[in-house]
């Protein structure tokens, strides 16, 4: 699935560590905040939420977009260490 990373952390520490987390499992810099990978499977998508926990504080915010996640769209965000998803189903006409 692909899964694109839009970071923003508190502080440079949280930057760097989140930037070496990003590298570390793969993916690459689009953009300043933004890192992509073209091809993550679920148990690399599990890592990364769990490094990403670990490396976080209260006040850093991650939002991850997926697709596919069961033909749908998926957002899922990390904000005051907490994890929120959704799910966007397309239209149907």
């Amino acid at each position: 699935m692909f899964v694109s990373v839009v970071l923003d952390p508190s502080s440079m520490d949280s930057a760097k560590s989140l930037s070496t987390v990003l590298t570390h499992l793969g993916f690459k810099k689009i953009q300043r905040a933004c890192w992509e990978h073209t091809s993550v499977s679920e148990q690399l998508f599990s890592s990364l939420k769990k490094e990403i926990d670990r490396v976080t504080d209260y006040y850093d915010k991650v939002r991850i977009y997926q697709y596919p996640v069961d033909g749908m769209f998926a957002i899922t965000e990390l904000s005051k260490k907490k994890w929120k998803r959704g799910i966007l189903r397309s239209p149907t006409t």
